[in-house]
């Protein structure tokens, strides 16, 4: 073996193990976790054929053990001295009683994944995306209501890949897939989630988080930005990446175990850096499109909620024709902007005059010395500031078009065009549109 990675591995095992003689278990468990790092790298750019990889890699898992140990030990009674491998006459049952503590150390770690309130959001509140939300009840609501339907080959979806530019609504749709879910357990997961720096964790955390599922389900694994996680695999990679994407695989074809009443939804703006055989798992890819001209009109609607306005059908029907290529977070922003103009108003106004208004202390009363900004020129116009007039005396300026229209004046879409048809070649080639 030669190559000055391989010796620099060679080095820190070597003191690794003195270090761990002397029971300075802490510094002998760094040196164990480097050491495992160089030869990894090792494997990749300076072995030399398979039977050097093999040989490397066997070392490898025997230092990897050997620091799963020294950290279960550091973790638990440090007085009590930890056994090397040739001293341990009872192995298999040694792993299997200090599998037990770590199993429930890492499931601890991904309960907080489980969304235990779930989310206000209903079907209705989706507007458009009537294709993923036929697919949605059909792998979740259906399976949940009528039972009976899928048996034998008649199973649901296990798992669904929704992909879309930023900001269309993929997010949000599985919120509304957590509240219609019933009494199905719930998984938010994210990269940082499942990724520690710790080595051989990250994949005990992919197969710990199947595990709770299926403890739990029916159960609904989702995972944002999935593409951090299943980007396609190269020789470039990281060793730990590459055991990530290998368990996951792993866990969600389900071999030697039951994964029925497991649905994995992932969530992804650029699919097409997808591993092809993480493609493969996801037997439905909803393509979530940029909101049509209706459904446009109705998320203009939805996020003005109850606030008072004078905006009427037909401005909401324009606001809607007015927005081609805008996605429902752009929208979202430019009501937000809006909501604004009234406020801003109110801080620029120089004259105010009164008018009639629902009291702020009961609604139900009507007062006739509420004061509302104003141009110089109207009728009963007062040259004040706001900041003098009294908190219950104030009317705040409703809404209107004019505000909609400047607002929408000053904000542009943000997704791209190039990437549009990157989407559109993907969702031709391997999905379906939503």
């Amino acid at each position: 073996m030669s190559g000055q990675t391989l010796q620099k591995a060679i080095e820190l095992v070597t003191k690794a193990t003195e270090e761990d003689k002397k029971k300075n278990y802490e510094t002998a468990l760094r040196l164990y976790e480097h050491a495992v790092e160089y030869f990894l790298h090792a494997v990749k750019y300076e072995a030399q054929g398979d039977k050097q990889k093999e040989a490397i890699r066997n070392k490898c898992l025997t230092y990897l053990d050997r620091a799963e140990k020294l950290k279960q030990h550091i973790k638990g009674d440090k007085k009590k001295p930890v056994k090397a491998d040739n001293e341990d006459s009872n192995k298999n049952n040694s792993d299997s009683d200090s599998e037990d503590p770590e199993r429930k150390k890492l499931q601890e770690k991904l309960t907080g994944a489980i969304v235990m309130e779930k989310p206000n959001v209903k079907w209705e509140d989706v507007a458009g995306l009537e294709g993923a939300k036929e697919a949605l009840k059909e792998a979740v609501t259906l399976p949940i209501k009528f039972p009976q339907l899928f048996t034998g080959q008649h199973k649901p979806w296990r798992g669904i890949l929704l992909f879309g530019p930023p900001g269309t609504g993929k997010s949000f749709i599985v919120k509304a897939v957590a509240n219609e879910a019933g009494n199905s357990t719930f998984f938010s997961v994210s990269s940082s989630d499942l990724v520690s720096k710790w080595l051989g964790e990250s994949e005990k955390l992919v197969k710990n988080l199947f595990e709770l599922a299926r403890t739990h389900k029916p159960s609904i694994i989702f995972i944002d930005e999935i593409d951090s996680l299943c980007s396609s695999r190269s020789d470039n990679e990281s060793e730990s990446a590459r055991r990530i994407k290998t368990e996951f695989l792993v866990q969600m074809q389900g071999v030697g175990t039951d994964n029925d009443g497991i649905l994995v939804l992932g969530a992804t703006n650029i699919p097409w850096v997808l591993d092809s055989s993480i493609r493969r798992r996801f037997e439905k890819r909803i393509y979530i499109t940029l909101p049509e001209a209706s459904a446009r009109k109705e998320m203009f609607r939805l996020n003005m909620g109850n606030t008072i306005t004078s905006i009427t059908e037909a401005d909401y029907r324009k606001l809607g024709d007015l927005t081609e290529g805008y996605s429902g977070a752009d929208i979202s922003i430019v009501v937000r902007d809006a909501l604004m103009q009234p406020v801003r108003q109110v801080q620029s106004a120089t004259h105010f005059k009164r008018v009639p208004g629902p009291s702020h202390k009961d609604p139900t009363i009507i007062d006739h010395d509420l004061l509302t900004p104003c141009s110089p020129g109207d009728t009963g116009a007062q040259e004040m500031s706001w900041l003098d007039i009294p908190s219950d005396k104030f009317l705040e300026p409703v809404v209107t078009m004019n505000d909609m229209l400047r607002s929408l004046h000053n904000s542009e879409p943000t997704v791209n065009a190039e990437d549009l048809l990157k989407l559109k070649k993907f969702a031709d080639d391997f999905g379906q549109d939503g």
